[in-house]
């Protein structure tokens, strides 16, 4: 928070002090699980102080700031979704949302996806459908994977209007003597 804050950034000749956005978190990771339930605070007093992080954990450290207020809320369209790794088996009455719940297990699995990405000709893998796997009319299904928590909905993040924000992220595994940055690449 510190570091974030002692920033600004200069757009069309106006100067906007950077915020870090206090409602958003780093997390650990699992295998299969992009959220694994440790939170990584970016602000001072972000979470409990019992949480520790573990030797053998992956974390997201991921740094959100802002130009606005540096607190967002879920609004507007939602566009991107991931089925829960704890999703209950819950029996489905509607055909189409057990053909897309197929559909998303065999190409994404757990991981997040975007509506778009079912759009495409290739139903957003032409590993996983090299003869086609788009998906047509499914948002009813769709809607329903989400009501019944199959499916969790992901809608954007929106600090006030006009602002705008920026995300950094890295992914660190906790060695015994070290923390070992895994993502870090020439650009960064």
């Amino acid at each position: 928070q510190e570091v974030m804050e002692s920033y600004e950034v200069e757009l069309d000749g106006t100067t906007y002090p950077v915020k870090a956005i206090r409602n958003l978190n780093g997390h650990s990771i699992g295998p299969y699980q992009i959220h694994a339930g440790k939170s990584v605070p970016i602000v001072k007093g972000g979470c409990e102080e019992s949480i520790k992080m573990e030797e053998g954990e992956v974390y997201a450290i991921e740094t959100f700031g802002s130009t606005g207020r540096g607190y967002v809320i879920e609004d507007m369209e939602c566009s991107h979704y991931m089925k829960r790794f704890d999703a209950p088996h819950v029996p489905l009455r509607m055909q189409s949302s057990k053909r897309l719940l197929g559909h998303i297990n065999r190409t994404f699995g757990t991981l997040a996806f975007c509506r778009r990405w079912l759009d495409r000709d290739d139903g957003g893998s032409a590993t996983a459908h090299p003869k086609g796997g788009k998906q047509e009319k499914y948002m009813g299904a769709l809607k329903n994977l989400c009501d019944v928590g199959i499916v969790q909905a992901y809608p954007p993040l929106c600090d006030v209007q006009g602002c705008y924000t920026a995300q950094y992220e890295h992914t660190i595994i906790m060695r015994p003597t070290c923390k070992e940055v895994v993502s870090r690449g020439d650009d960064y």
